[in-house]
């Protein structure tokens, strides 16, 4: 398990908190992996009824740590992160997320999963897939075009726009934006201890039912995506890009 993870029992809720404040929560292979088993140990335990992810008050992620990929990039489906997306995809009960500060890349897309989102008003999600040389991940090519409409999801991923928390919830990306930190992760709380007073069968049944139709394409194309990500990673663009996010510069793709 990940020090970098840090998990708490509040009656039913599980809270899962990204706790990496020195890296704005910066996502390790450690954490992904910590954040999976945390998600499985979950599901099968019967006293859990939900689960609220969140970053604190200060950061919800900053996305992949850099380096981390730099170093070593996931190979394949069974890498870390991918095990991550998974679990969370597979997840029975009802995730709850509290958004406070920066949600950048899978900070965004892993919203896109949870059944309940709250962010903060000065909350900024972005999704630099492109800007880093990379595509779209975690089955955002596929939700956000729907969501959305092609026009805002190509601003999003093509262009890797940011937008704050109330536009966040204008757009169906979130259920609430909240004035501040305390006011959303409070919220959040709130809403996620409400699944303790439910029949957890037919909350399940009920989130299984809504998730449905699209289930199986949306795999299919969580895979894909993955399946090209990781290829790009290894790719000329997505080694200058991360480079020079490193060294500090703006990246140079004349010559690619």
């Amino acid at each position: 398990m990940s020090a970098h993870i840090l998990t708490e029992r509040e009656g039913g809720v599980l809270i899962l908190r990204m706790n990496r404040p020195e890296k704005k929560n910066a996502l390790t292979r450690a954490m992904y992996k910590a954040m999976a088993q945390t998600l499985t140990q979950a599901d099968q335990d019967a006293s859990v009824r939900s689960v609220l992810i969140t970053g604190g008050h200060d950061c919800f992620t900053s996305g992949n740590d850099v380096a981390d990929f730099l170093q070593a990039p996931p190979d394949g489906l069974n890498s870390e992160v991918f095990m991550f997306m998974q679990a969370l995809f597979d997840f029975s009960k009802p995730v709850v997320a509290a958004v406070c500060g920066s949600a950048v890349g899978i900070g965004t897309t892993l919203l896109l999963h949870c059944d309940l989102v709250y962010v903060s008003r000065d909350a900024t999600l972005k999704m630099p897939f492109v800007n880093l040389g990379l595509c779209p991940e975690y089955g955002s090519s596929m939700i956000l075009p729907r969501l959305l409409g092609q026009a805002k999801a190509a601003e999003l991923l093509l262009l890797g726009s940011a937008f704050n928390g109330e536009q966040a919830a204008a757009w169906g990306i979130a259920n609430q934006a909240l004035h501040d930190s305390a006011a959303t992760i409070a919220k959040a709380f709130d809403m996620a201890q409400r699944f303790s007073l439910l029949p957890p069968s037919a909350v399940t049944d009920s989130k299984r039912l809504m998730r449905a139709p699209d289930r199986e394409q949306l795999r299919q194309v969580i895979a894909a995506e993955g399946e090209l990500f990781s290829q790009r990673l290894h790719s000329p663009e997505a080694r200058e890009a991360m480079t020079a996010f490193m060294q500090r510069r703006k990246p140079d793709f004349s010559n690619l």
